[in-house]
């Protein structure tokens, strides 16, 4: 079973999660935005095996390489994101004023792969459109959607690697999956598959 606990960080308010896998007490940090004492804070005293990062915008990776040091857990992302990670044009700090400390990560992930967190096994789902290698975690019926899926809304696509059609068939992917979902986003408020189905008009337009 896993256990989720949310916290929201930085100008652009946020959400990272931390999710723990009950039966072992491993712990993953889905988005590191800053090394902010409360980032510290909020990691403190958790096993943490991984950093799983849905895309490479300096907003969601500025504190990677502080936590990674502290921790050892090693960094989750996608190929076509990786160099987002150690360019600051690439992940959009230099435009936007944003803070980029330089890391690497451990493990590239892509689509249908499976990332074992003690008894929790999170899969990967490619959903570009925002960037392209953005990505979704799937553990049980939580899904952290990242800047790919919000409540009542979806991420932005008109920075470089941005993609309208691809946003679209990413969220279409999303929408059919079987069940409901908790939905963790990576902006704004936490949401359920269903309400976004029956209230999202990204969805409902698909």
């Amino acid at each position: 079973m896993l256990k989720v606990e949310h916290k929201i960080f930085g100008a652009l308010e946020n959400n990272c999660y931390l999710i723990t896998d009950s039966a072992t007490g491993k712990s993953a940090l889905v988005d590191c935005t800053d090394d902010s004492a409360e980032m510290i804070n909020f990691i403190d005293g958790k096993d943490l095996q991984y950093i799983l990062l849905t895309h490479g915008h300096f907003d969601h990776i500025g504190g990677v390489k502080a936590v990674k040091e502290k921790t050892g857990a090693k960094v989750v992302i996608s190929k076509a994101d990786e160099p987002m990670l150690s360019s600051s044009r690439e992940s959009l700090a230099a435009f936007c004023g944003g803070v980029q400390n330089n890391t690497q990560a451990d493990i590239i992930v892509s689509e249908g792969d499976v990332i074992e967190l003690g008894e929790c096994r999170i899969s990967v789902m490619s959903t570009p459109g925002h960037t392209k290698g953005g990505v979704c975690y799937i553990c049980d019926d939580n899904i952290f959607t990242g800047d790919t899926l919000f409540s009542l809304s979806c991420g932005r696509v008109d920075f470089p690697g941005g993609s309208s059609i691809e946003m679209a068939e990413s969220l279409k992917r999303i929408s059919s999956l079987d069940g409901d979902f908790r939905v963790y986003t990576g902006h704004n408020q936490i949401s359920t598959l269903d309400y976004e189905r029956k209230n999202n008009p990204y969805l409902k337009n698909l």
